[in-house]
C-alpha cells in the first residue's frame, strides 16, 4: 500500500542499523573514552564505581558515582561523550563499520521528496558519516548534542525529528528506523513509521505498531509516490495544516 505524500512531506532516516551495518556503537568505545577522561583528570576508578561511569546512560547511577568521586556529573558526562565521539569517528575512518548495501536507494528517493538523517548517535559522528561516505542526498543531517541535554532529547523523544521537520518546512512524512524507540518517536512527531528489518533485529518482537515494515530501503520506492509532473506547482502552506507534532505521551527507552 503506497503512503501518499504531499509537497510538504519528507522521508527521514535513522543512521545506526539503517545506513550503517550493525546495532550501534560498540560499548568498548565508551569504556575507552572514560579511560581518556580519567587519565586527563588524574582519577583512578575501579570495580563497582567504574561500571556506571562507562555506560551510555546519564542516570542516577552515573550521577551517584560522580558524587562519590567528588566531580561534576554533567561535566564528566560531556567530556566522556566528546571522547566517545572522537573514538567513534576514528573507528569509522579505519573501516570498522560499513554502509548497508541498499543505501543507494536514498538518491532515488531524494528525487521524489526531501530526505533527512536523524540519529541518536552523536552529531559529530553523524556529520562524519555523511561526509566520509558521501551521503550527499540528505537535505538535513542531525545527531544528538553531546552532554546531558542531548541525552534527554534522544529518541523516543521527538525533539530532533521536530527540528528536522521545521528545517525542511514540512508538516508530515515518514521516519525509517530499526528500533521500537524509532516508531514511538515518529508517532510523537506526527510521522508515519517504517520499521526496517535487518539481520540484527530480524527476530525482535515489537510492542508498538509501525505504519509499515520493510526489509530493504529499496522497498520505500514503492511506498513513496513519484513527484507530480508539474514541478512548479506551489507548495501547500504548512500553516493551513493541523499541528500534528505535539507529543502524544512519554516512554522511557
Amino acid at each position: 500500500m503506497a503512503i501518499h505524500r504531499r509537497n510538504d512531506e519528507v522521508v527521514l532516516f535513522d543512521m545506526d542499523g539503517v545506513m550503517l551495518d550493525g546495532w550501534g556503537t560498540d560499548d568498548a568505545v565508551h569504556s575507552r573514552a572514560l579511560d581518556d577522561v580519567l587519565e586527563e583528570r588524574d582519577l583512578r576508578v575501579t570495580g563497582d564505581l567504574r561500571r556506571p561511569l562507562e555506560t551510555y546512560a546519564y542516570d542516577d547511577d552515573f550521577r551517584g558515582a560522580c558524587e562519590e568521586l567528588g566531580v561534576d556529573p554533567a561535566s564528566l558526562f560531556r567530556a566522556r561523550e566528546e571522547r566517545s565521539a572522537k573514538r567513534s569517528v576514528a573507528r569509522l575512518a579505519a573501516g570498522r563499520r560499513r554502509l548497508c548495501s541498499d543505501v543507494d536507494a536514498i538518491g532515488e528517493l531524494a528525487e521524489r521528496v526531501p530526505v533527512g538523517l536523524v540519529s541518536n548517535n552523536y552529531h559529530p559522528t553523524v556529520e562524519f558519516v555523511v561526509d566520509h561516505f558521501r551521503l550527499d542526498a540528505f537535505s538535513f543531517v542531525r545527531g544528538r548534542d553531546l552532554g546531558p541535554d542531548g541525552f534527554r532529547r534522544r529518541k523516543p523523544e521527538p525533539h530532533y525529528l521536530n527540528e528536522a521537520l521545521d528545517a525542511l518546512d514540512a508538516t508530515r512524512g515518514i521516519y525509517v528506523g530499526d528500533r521500537a524507540t524509532d516508531v514511538i518517536a515518529a508517532e510523537r512527531a506526527g510521522l508515519d513509521s517504517a520499521f526496517l528489518r535487518r539481520d540484527h533485529n530480524a527476530d525482535r518482537a515489537l510492542d508498538v505498531e509501525p505504519t509499515t515494515e520493510v526489509e530493504s530501503l529499496h522497498e520505500l520506492l514503492a511506498l513513496v509516490d513519484s513527484p507530480p509532473s508539474d514541478a512548479s506547482a506551489p507548495r501547500s502552506d504548512p500553516a493551513d495544516a493541523p499541528d500534528s507534532r505535539d507529543d502524544r505521551g512519554r516512554s522511557s527507552e
